[in-house]
């Protein structure tokens, strides 16, 4: 079994960053990119359930909001970030800058979207001032641009 995220080495980096960890082709040459979207570094903490549950639904539009063609924002297992799905490879430097808007986003937002029983599974669980927290946290220290070599 080859996961992208299983071979590679979480002690070689440090967060924030922002990284093209994969792009596939389909059959019809559509591109896919998965990118990387490193809040911290990996086992040196994490952000709280809710605090992560409240920037997916954040970032889930607002990203739409910066970027054409996203397929999805997934946060990652560990807590550490999210995975930005989208078509075709976007530089770096514009996920960076998409990624900061929409963070300086979070910082102003009053509520939460789509936090109720119908819309979400786990409605009750987010943190609007965690959230906050960890983009401000981001924002503050910067995010690198960590290249993907093929």
């Amino acid at each position: 079994m080859k996961v992208e995220s299983f071979e590679f080495n979480h002690t070689k980096v440090k967060a924030p960053y922002v990284r093209l960890a994969a792009v596939e082709e389909g059959p019809k040459g559509d591109l896919v990119a998965k990118y990387d979207l490193r809040f911290i570094t990996p086992n040196k903490g994490a952000i709280s359930t809710g605090g992560i549950h409240t920037l997916e639904h954040l970032l889930a539009g607002l990203l739409r909001e910066e970027l054409d063609g996203v397929i999805d924002v997934s946060p990652m297992g560990c807590r550490t970030g999210f995975y930005l799905i989208k078509f075709g490879r976007t530089p770096l430097s514009e996920i960076k800058k998409a990624l900061e808007n929409a963070l300086e986003k979070v910082l102003k937002a009053e509520e939460v979207p789509a936090a109720n029983e119908v819309q979400c599974g786990n409605f009750k669980d987010h943190s609007l001032v965690d959230a906050k927290n960890a983009a401000k946290m981001v924002l503050e220290e910067g995010i690198s641009l960590f290249e993907f070599t093929d």
